[in-house]
């Protein structure tokens, strides 16, 4: 199998259910694509960024598995924040708020579209103050800038939300429980 992904938390769920596989990013204009796609609808353009991650690498005999992940809240998309001021500033925007976190993935085999599945958790930000997110900001430091949600639920993050609902691995950037589903009917895990 092949993550084609550069995600560490992708790569530590995979490891963690024990499934053997080497990570090999693949590069696409991300922004370009959600522009284009905005009408289409988060759910589509999801599916499309996690199709072309895993089109990207070519192996005829191996799995690969492409995944995206869109915030969503209200009619607006977010991205993985640049730096420290634009991450203050979305998470203030999202606090109070309950935002979807849009997780496809899509499985390809020697170049063809073999599965694809979107999950989509909620989750709602309490009300902290920003003497909080100042603090919260100072402790993971730029760990945040590799989340869409300018937060890791896996640290200090949790600590941003009063309500969440949806599989763990989907809001860390994997639907883990449909895609071992999906190896264990193809073969590629034991069932």
């Amino acid at each position: 199998m092949i993550l084609a992904s550069q995600s560490a938390a992708r790569a530590a769920l995979l490891r963690a259910a024990g499934l053997t596989f080497e990570q090999r990013p693949s590069r696409i204009d991300e922004g370009a694509i959600k522009q284009a796609m905005h009408e289409s609808g988060p759910d589509a353009c999801a599916l499309t960024l996690a199709g072309l991650k895993a089109a990207r690498i070519r192996s005829p005999d191996e799995l690969v598995i492409g995944a995206d992940q869109l915030l969503v809240c209200g009619d607006e998309w977010f991205d993985k924040p640049p730096d420290q001021a634009a991450a203050r500033a979305q998470l203030l925007r999202l606090r109070g708020c309950e935002h979807t976190l849009v997780t496809a993935v899509v499985c390809h085999r020697a170049g063809n579209e073999i599965w694809r599945h979107v999950a989509r958790p909620t989750l709602r930000m309490r009300q902290f103050s920003e003497a909080f997110l100042d603090r919260y900001l100072v402790a993971e430091g730029d760990a945040v800038l590799s989340s869409v949600g300018a937060y890791r639920l896996e640290g200090l993050g949790i600590q941003l939300f009063d309500r969440i609902e949806g599989e763990y691995a989907a809001i860390l950037g994997l639907p883990l429980l449909a895609l071992l589903g999906f190896l264990r009917q193809h073969g590629a895990l034991e069932a």
